[in-house]
């Protein structure tokens, strides 16, 4: 891979990023909300679309340009990788019962004709959300990091890896305004992303953050 291969693919996920920041951003939303408020029933099932139309080109260069295989996970290291890879997938899977699927998706908004800009679902602490405020996001690291690793795909990865980061901040001020002290006492007592076993919350803990009053503020 090239170095002007390099810094392309490096622009396509800074420029992928600031845009799918952009669109998530209150601020946004509250502009739409406000110039163009017929457009928030759409505003989530659009977001979502757009999220995965303009990922294509980016893993298109991935794909395309991959460079030279830097690692690979071979013999008992392959099985090992694929296998945590797949569990996380699976945790994935197991933690959209948790979900409410069709707001997640916009298409609940969109049935409702909805034009808040604030998510209506409560605060939820899934078995998941116990251990890591952030679960998807930790799950993905383990996919992303457990796969053969070209020079393309290690740029994507760090890539991915600092805009989790940075996106966990972004979407925790938003889940702040909309839940106010309920999530600031979670976030004081749950790690981000990565678990520590002395810092997670019981059932019972979880359960008494979700019942306090959904205070937002602005």
């Amino acid at each position: 891979m090239s170095v002007a291969d390099a810094l392309l693919l490096a622009g396509a996920w800074l420029g992928y990023f600031v845009l799918h920041s952009l669109a998530a951003s209150l601020g946004l939303k509250h502009w739409v909300a406000r110039r163009h408020p017929r457009w928030m029933p759409g505003y989530r099932l659009f977001f979502n679309l757009a999220a995965v139309g303009l990922l294509l080109p980016v893993l298109a260069l991935v794909l395309l340009r991959p460079g030279p295989t830097l690692w690979d996970w071979p013999g008992a290291w392959g099985w090992f990788a694929n296998g945590a890879a797949l569990a996380a997938l699976a945790g994935f899977w197991w933690s959209l019962r948790y979900y409410d699927t069709d707001e997640f998706l916009g298409l609940r908004q969109l049935r409702d004709r909805e034009r808040r800009v604030e998510d209506q679902e409560r605060l939820r602490i899934s078995p998941l959300h116990r251990w890591v405020r952030h679960p998807w996001y930790g799950l993905g690291l383990v996919v992303i990091w457990t796969r053969d690793m070209t020079t393309a795909w290690l740029i994507s990865c760090v890539a991915m890896s600092v805009y989790f980061w940075l996106g966990s901040m972004l979407e925790e001020r938003k889940l702040i305004a909309y839940h106010g002290e309920a999530y600031r006492r979670y976030r004081q007592q749950v790690p981000r992303m990565l678990p520590l076993p002395w810092r997670r919350l019981s059932p019972d803990e979880a359960a008494r953050l979700e019942a306090m009053p959904r205070e937002r503020v602005s």
